[in-house]
């Protein structure tokens, strides 16, 4: 397979196309949300919004306190928060009037761990997580009603956990106008194209509708893109019984700031760890980890497109 060409199945397979799907705001918001905002306010227009009304996905972090999460995040990214409409557990971060992510303090009440994960909307959450298991993946929360939406907590079959998020309302306040994109994904799995065949089958991303997303083996991964633009990278590679967690198949979240190092002394200020640094293509990442263990990433890459190893 060459670099920008469709991925596709074996010899006489089908290829592979990511359908967008029309997806509501993101759980713990009743707000349409804009798109996700890390420390640094000059991000690119190169990469696809991740939230927002033409967006495919919300990121949210399932935390064990709320006050503690809003208080670290705040100072080492910048965020101010709002209270979600789910209840006390869960708030929205934002940068200035921009919703960025969601916060759910929650990993005790749904003994899942402390993490942040992706949520990709569904049309049908009960359709979609039928699919999850089918797939030899595991669901371990829901459908389960949440606000204006149903939700869902599951994991890849390596083991890399993420939700689904479908809404049954239409969201009461229009998307921000920022049409940026502050923040992108990164899927380190055992296998990259076994990881696209699987997340294009269980989101019916192979539907060919009109404005899907197309997938590509680019640089030895799989790159998503929705409207020409990159939302995710998806990388091989990931070991299931790895010692270290950021060994293991999960779901990066990756956040542009101006300054890797000053981000990274913020994290240990604010009680974070760090976990490691990369030399990329385009720059640097540094992988952290809050106090509750939740791990994410800083970078000072511009796309992602530009930030492979």
């Amino acid at each position: 397979m060459t670099g920008g060409r469709v991925l596709r199945d074996p010899p006489g397979g089908p290829s592979l196309v990511v359908a967008r799907a029309q997806p509501p705001a993101g759980p713990g918001t009743d707000e349409g949300v804009g798109t996700m905002t890390g420390s640094d306010s000059r991000s690119t227009r190169a990469a696809a919004p991740l939230t927002g009304a033409a967006a495919p996905c919300w990121v949210n972090l399932v935390a064990r306190d709320l006050e503690a999460s809003q208080r670290f995040y705040g100072e080492v990214l910048g965020w101010t928060f709002r209270p979600g409409k789910l209840g006390r557990e869960f708030s929205v971060a934002r940068r200035g009037e921009v919703p960025v992510a969601g916060i759910g303090a929650v990993s005790s009440a749904y003994q899942v761990a402390v993490n942040w994960m992706p949520y990709f909307a569904v049309e049908n959450a009960d359709v979609a997580a039928g699919r999850v298991r089918e797939r030899s993946g595991t669901v371990a929360v829901g459908p389960l009603a949440l606000g204006r939406g149903r939700g869902v907590l599951a994991a890849d079959r390596d083991g890399a956990s993420f939700g689904l998020w479908e809404r049954v309302e239409p969201a009461t306040t229009p998307p921000a106008s920022d049409d940026r994109a502050h923040a992108w994904l990164r899927l380190r799995t055992r296998d990259a194209f076994d990881a696209a065949i699987f997340y294009g089958e269980v989101l019916d991303w192979a539907s060919g509708r009109p404005g899907c997303c197309e997938v590509a083996y680019e640089r030895d991964e799989v790159i998503v893109r929705c409207g020409g633009r990159p939302l995710a990278r998806i990388s091989s590679g990931a070991v299931e019984a790895a010692a270290d967690p950021v060994a293991r198949p999960h779901w990066q979240v990756q956040f542009p700031v101006d300054d890797v190092d000053g981000t990274v002394e913020a994290v240990r200020r604010a009680g974070g760890t760090f976990a490691a640094l990369d030399e990329v293509l385009g720059g640097r990442e540094a992988v952290v980890r809050d106090p509750d263990g939740a791990l994410f990433t800083v970078t000072d890459v511009r796309t992602p497109e530009g930030s492979g190893d």
